[in-house]
């Protein structure tokens, strides 16, 4: 199971990219142009576009990226002239700490709101619940974020709102109104596949036999019936990651944050080639590494998958 996973990450990798280096060529912009200026000579565009590859044909274009990626060269960006993997070393950290907090926010509210409501079915916390999820659907992670950093950030003056911070408590402190936005997102969505979940499982035969049985109700929810309600929340959880990463681009904008998100966006507007590649490899990775992650989850959680 593990290598049919992992060729199909490899696989899945290699198409993103392919599609990546043909979308960026599609667009309209001439990198050269946006490096130098509307202003700079036929000559010197002509000399940037040989530095960088940009006058042989697309085929080989092609070939070299891949050529240098299999070096583990990604290559040098078309406006800085930095390498790639210094500034996305540099920026990186910022995006992965800001995605395990936000998760860790989204699953230790969203679970036990996810229980509360389906334990109380019918109950005013469970209308709450149900309510407030409903309302984090549909409110944009944007709107939110906006709206957290003029409350939280500008009027109460709780946390900062802008950047990422040096030590370590300076980054936690400029990372809480950013996470809180993505966790307050991913918590919604997490409570209402809990509640689904969970609702489906207690009303299986063996919940029924174990309470027959006289078994304290809170063994009944904890250790029987929410093991096998997490199998569905696992699945959903692996998913909404895709969604949170495009939704940690919006708020590293919002927020003023570095991060891959923000130099992705940078490398778009700019037409830096290689740069976007860079990014988009590092998110396509991220997505491959955490549904691989889902999947060895399943196992633990329901041994009879090991079989």
């Amino acid at each position: 199971m593990i290598v049919s996973r992992i060729l199909d990450a490899i696989l899945t990798v290699f198409l993103v990219l392919c599609l990546v280096f043909v979308a960026m060529r599609v667009l309209p912009g001439d990198p050269a142009v946006s490096a130098l200026g509307e202003y700079a000579t036929p000559e010197q565009l002509a000399q940037f576009r040989q530095r960088f590859g940009l006058d042989v044909p697309l085929w080989q274009q092609f070939i070299n990226f891949f050529v240098s990626l299999a070096t583990l060269d990604l290559g040098t960006s078309l406006i800085s002239g930095q390498p790639i993997s210094e500034i996305l070393l540099v920026n990186l950290p910022y995006t992965l700490e800001l995605s395990v907090v936000a998760m860790i926010v989204g699953m230790l509210l969203g679970v036990p709101i996810g229980v509360l409501s389906a334990t109380r079915r019918g109950s005013p916390a469970d209308y709450v619940a149900r309510v407030v999820a409903l309302a984090g659907f549909c409110i944009p992670d944007f709107f939110l974020g906006a709206l957290i950093l003029i409350v939280f950030g500008l009027k109460l003056d709780l946390f900062p709102v802008m950047g990422g911070g040096s030590g370590f408590f300076e980054r936690m402190s400029h990372i809480v109104l950013p996470a809180l936005t993505l966790g307050l997102i991913m918590a919604a969505f997490t409570s209402r596949l809990t509640r689904s979940a969970l609702l489906e499982v207690l009303r299986r035969d063996y919940i029924r036999t174990a309470r027959a049985k006289g078994v304290e109700e809170r063994w009944v929810i904890y250790r029987h019936a929410l093991r096998n309600a997490l199998i569905p929340v696992v699945t959903g959880f692996g998913i909404y990651i895709l969604t949170m990463l495009s939704g940690s681009i919006a708020i590293e904008l919002i927020f003023a944050r570095p991060g891959v998100g923000s130099v992705l966006v940078n490398g778009i507007a700019s037409r830096d080639y290689p740069m976007v590649q860079a990014g988009l490899l590092v998110f396509a990775l991220f997505v491959v590494l955490v549904n691989f992650a889902m999947d060895m989850l399943y196992v633990l959680i329901d041994p009879r998958l090991r079989r």
